[in-house]
Formats: structure tokens, C-alpha cells, sequence
């Protein structure tokens, strides 16, 4: 899920004309605290309630222009970098850019955890791997095959290239709450588990990876 699929073509823009009170106006109407400011088109960055509430001898948008964040994600990257990106800047709506810089929309933090939980099939009981390896060696029918020697099954799979390393990340659910025969499994073919969820007797270790994705994704 790319974060261009995602984007919520009602959340407005500020314009480099538009003056303080109306900009709070529209982040009111909006019940938002963060708006991306176009200037002829182009993006400039993203402005919040607070910067537009404590303005001083400002009349218009463009006169903040040195509190804009700098922030955005290009069309192509995936929701989990969205949600990232989104919950280590600590706004409520994040600039989506074309390949070209080009404004495109904003994803919000809402929609964001909403598309999360689809994403993961979190309404539907089961185990959860998240597994990383290179993207020539990834085959999904090895995968599921393996998953299948353990008397389970795939029943949602999920891919995207992590941006920094490159590597493919797959996040799979299967059939069943007990991981720890397909975990045993995976390992044995050498696959690289991050994170695996599931009712089991390693409580322990289920808390710790929960407690590292969370960590991950600093939600």
C-alpha cells in the first residue's frame, strides 16, 4: 500500500496569499493542526496551529515562511514510511510530492493507522511474521509452501523495498495463533525473521518483538 493510494483529496492547502485568520480558519474546519502552503503550485512546506497562533506582525501565510517543516514522502513509498515519517516529525498530515517535487495531497495520521489495520488484517485472527531478505531470492510460493508444511497457511501477504537498505520486507499473516513450528521452519531455510507474533509459550520473546516493531514504527 503506497502512499499515493491513500490520500485524502478533501484536506485543503494554504496559499502564500492567505492571510493568518484564515488559515486558522481553515485548520479549524478541518479539525487538523498541520496544512501543507503552496506557493504558485510549488510546495514550500507545512504549516501548523501552533506557529499560526502565536504569530507575531504576520498578516499573511508566506510571512511565516521560516517556521514552514520541511517534510514530505514521494507517492511511491510505502505506508509504513509514511507512518514513520508522520510519527517522528509529530504532525497530523503529511505532504505526499510526486517523482518531480510536485504537490500531490496529504495522507493524514488517521487515515494512516485506519489503512494500517487493514494492511495488516488486524480483524482477523492469526499469526503475523515480518521477514526481510533480498528481492531476487523472494519467492512466494516457497514461502507459502513452507508455511504449508506446518499444517497452516498464508492468508494475507504484504511486500514493499525498505527505502535506507533495499531489502524486500514481507509481512505475511497465517491460518493459526501457534508460530512457533513455522517460525522453527523459516529459520531452518534461513530466513531473516525481524518480528513474529502469536499466542505461544515464549511470552517473553513475543513481548519483545511486539515491543521492537512498535519501536520501529514509534507508535
Amino acid at each position: 500500500m503506497l502512499a499515493s493510494e491513500i490520500i485524502q483529496p478533501s484536506i485543503p492547502v494554504l496559499h502564500y496569499d492567505d492571510t493568518i485568520n484564515d488559515a486558522i480558519d481553515l485548520l479549524q474546519q478541518n479539525n487538523i493542526d498541520h496544512l501543507a502552503v503552496l506557493n504558485n503550485d510549488n510546495y514550500e512546506g507545512l504549516l501548523s496551529m501552533d506557529e499560526l497562533l502565536s504569530a507575531e506582525n504576520a498578516d499573511i501565510v508566506s510571512d511565516l515562511s521560516d517556521k514552514f517543516l520541511h517534510i514530505s514522502v514521494q507517492h511511491s513509498q510505502h505506508l509504513l514510511t509514511a507512518l514513520k515519517v508522520i510519527n517522528e516529525a509529530g504532525i497530523t498530515a503529511l505532504p505526499v510530492l510526486s517523482q518531480n517535487k510536485e504537490y500531490i495531497g496529504v495522507v493524514t495520521y488517521a487515515t494512516l493507522v485506519q489503512n494500517l489495520g487493514m494492511f495488516l488484517s488486524t480483524d482477523v485472527p492469526g499469526g503475523l511474521f515480518v521477514i526481510e531478505t533480498e528481492k531476487h531470492k523472494f519467492s512466494i510460493g516457497e514461502l507459502c509452501r513452507l508455511v504449508e508444511t506446518n499444517d497452516a497457511f498464508v492468508t494475507e501477504i504484504n511486500t514493499y523495498i525498505e527505502h535506507v537498505s533495499g531489502q524486500l520486507i514481507v509481512i505475511f499473516k497465517i491460518n493459526k495463533t501457534e508460530v512457533s513450528d513455522v517460525l522453527a521452519t523459516l529459520q531452518r531455510f534461513d530466513y531473516n525473521v525481524r518480528y513474529y507474533f502469536g499466542e505461544e509459550l515464549f511470552e517473553n520473546d513475543l513481548r519483545a518483538n511486539y515491543d521492537n516493531l512498535m519501536a520501529y514504527l514509534n507508535v
